[in-house]
């Protein structure tokens, strides 16, 4: 049975679950997995220039996209480590309700300016992790939701959230949006006493809002019951990508 770490889901708070009664968990400073987030690789910047912040322009010689906020609800992230067993309490009947730990939503406002930015570093036990899951989340009134809600109840539906201008119209896209994502580490993490591993989970903006031509799509028309809703939906599912990033510059090509 592969083993599960999951990653709490809250920006200041940093450590590990393991499954059951495996262990208390390594220490702060041993072996730990620090993920970051980037929308944009890291430009190489002559001397004395600075980097660009957002907003952030797409154009396709006709339209032009300004994206100035990202705001997306996720929750259950963990990484699947290739080697190691659990060893479950034996009052526990299902190996699922082992692995699995049910957590609540949480809040990403996506970084815009290129390269990456450490979102979370979490205590893990040393191997070689081959996979990265999480779920774009709609809260609900559900009962799972409500303290999530308490805090955000403007996202009650809502899964993601984008603030900008098109061809200079204000607009906002809001989406219900509710997908499990599975992403291969290649290479996978290896994990050492070393000390933190970064990888980073990349999501590539500047294909939400593309035709299949790679032309650009006016995100008021793709919001829910809208003619591009599914086209920017299925968009959004094929941008995610994770890969170790030790010099945190948001690319796989270290």
């Amino acid at each position: 049975m592969s083993r599960f770490i999951r990653l709490l889901g809250a920006l200041a708070l940093a450590g590990a679950i393991t499954a059951c009664s495996d262990s208390s968990g390594p220490a702060n400073n041993g072996p730990a997995v620090q993920m970051s987030i980037a929308t944009a690789p890291a430009l190489a910047l002559a001397p004395g220039m600075s980097m660009s912040i957002a907003p952030v322009t797409y154009t396709d010689g006709t339209n032009t996209l300004v994206i100035s906020q990202v705001e997306m609800v996720v929750e259950e992230l963990e990484i699947e480590r290739v080697e190691g067993s659990v060893t479950c309490d034996d009052d526990v009947v299902d190996d699922d309700d082992c692995e699995e730990l049910e957590l609540e939503a949480f809040l990403l406002d996506l970084p815009l300016s290129p390269g990456a930015t450490q979102v979370i570093t979490v205590p893990v036990d040393t191997g070689t992790y081959d996979e990265f899951e999480f779920t774009v989340h709609k809260p609900e009134s559900d009962g799972d939701d409500d303290a999530f809600l308490a805090a955000h109840h403007d996202f009650e539906g809502v899964s993601i959230r984008v603030h900008g201008t098109w061809n200079g119209t204000a607009f906002v896209y809001e989406t219900d949006l509710d997908a499990e994502q599975e992403i291969d580490l290649v290479p996978p993490l290896v994990v050492t006493e070393a000390g933190a591993t970064d990888f980073t989970l990349f999501i590539d903006l500047s294909t939400w809002f593309r035709a299949g031509d790679s032309s650009l799509i006016d995100p008021s028309s793709a919001n829910v019951g809208q003619p591009n809703e599914g086209v920017v939906k299925e968009n959004i599912k094929n941008s995610f990508e994770a890969f170790e990033d030790e010099d945190h510059d948001g690319s796989d090509d270290d």
